[in-house]
């Protein structure tokens, strides 16, 4: 399937997702919001994808919302209020799906994010697994600039990556906050030289995760999830009952016998 604002590529069980509009600094405009979902609904109908890599193109990895395009579809509203806001908030429920599916897809997602990862940017990557930043790399909760109170993931997913002070600093202030800070605060797993080196870095991470059983990669990313909001106890029985379930296939018996002979096993994909 074509897409016109993103390019989709497998090769050796990763699939690599570029933001292709670089002359509009990879902004979110109206196709950008339902060709996610569609991309990665052809990413998990694809069983042999292990791993996704996320990249983008030019000086930044994305400016966030199209506010043009923001400001069109916000148009020919309804002249009763009721209806104009029920309208609106089947509006943002889509926005909201759009990174849903990155935060679910069964594989792990990896960020590579150079310069700019600006409001929705910042939605985007919360949705990954995994983050890596160019040394220029930089974020920005942008919305509270322009009297918004983000949307569509950030205040949701953040909390689970850092601490709640610093959340707070960031979301009300709306300031620029640097590779190095992120870096240092765990928001970003690593801090790489420039762009070309940010997206070598995630490839080689997604070619090491893709040797995994994929089984047990899906059902890590499964139980990790279910835990978010939930107690130890509920984790601990969900892990239970995942594992009883799913130790039932070869990947195990396969992934101990390359153990005791330094070998490296070869695991079947996950059914179509």
């Amino acid at each position: 399937m074509g897409y016109s604002t993103f390019d989709l590529s497998v090769a050796d069980h990763v699939a690599h997702l570029r933001l292709n509009r670089p002359q509009e600094l990879n902004t979110m405009n109206g196709a950008f919001w339902t060709e996610l979902i569609d991309g990665f609904a052809e990413i998990d109908a694809d069983a042999s994808v292990r791993a996704v890599v996320i990249s983008s193109t030019g000086r930044h990895f994305t400016a966030g919302l199209d506010l043009k395009w923001a400001g069109t579809s916000l148009g020919n509203q309804s002249a009763d209020a009721g209806r104009a806001r029920e309208k609106f908030r089947r509006h943002v429920k889509h926005m909201q799906d759009t990174f849903t599916v990155v935060d679910q897809c069964r594989v792990p997602v990896i960020a590579a994010i150079q310069g700019g990862c600006i409001g929705g940017g910042v939605d985007f990557v919360t949705a990954c697994d995994i983050r890596l930043g160019s040394a220029d790399a930089f974020f920005t909760i942008q919305e509270v600039n322009i009297a918004i109170v983000a949307d569509v993931g950030t205040l949701q997913r953040i909390p689970h990556l850092l601490p709640q002070g610093l959340i707070r600093e960031l979301a009300y202030t709306g300031r620029r906050w640097t590779a190095d800070e992120a870096g240092r605060q765990g928001f970003l797993n690593r801090v790489l030289p420039d762009h070309a080196a940010t997206v070598d870095a995630a490839l080689v991470m997604a070619a090491e995760i893709a040797k995994k059983s994929p089984l047990a990669i899906t059902g890590i990313k499964q139980v990790l999830n279910h835990g978010r909001g939930r107690t130890i106890e509920d984790g601990l029985e969900y892990v239970a009952v995942w594992n009883a379930a799913m130790l039932q296939g070869e990947d195990m018996a396969k992934a101990v016998t390359a153990q005791m002979t330094k070998g490296q096993a070869t695991f079947a994909d996950l059914a179509a």
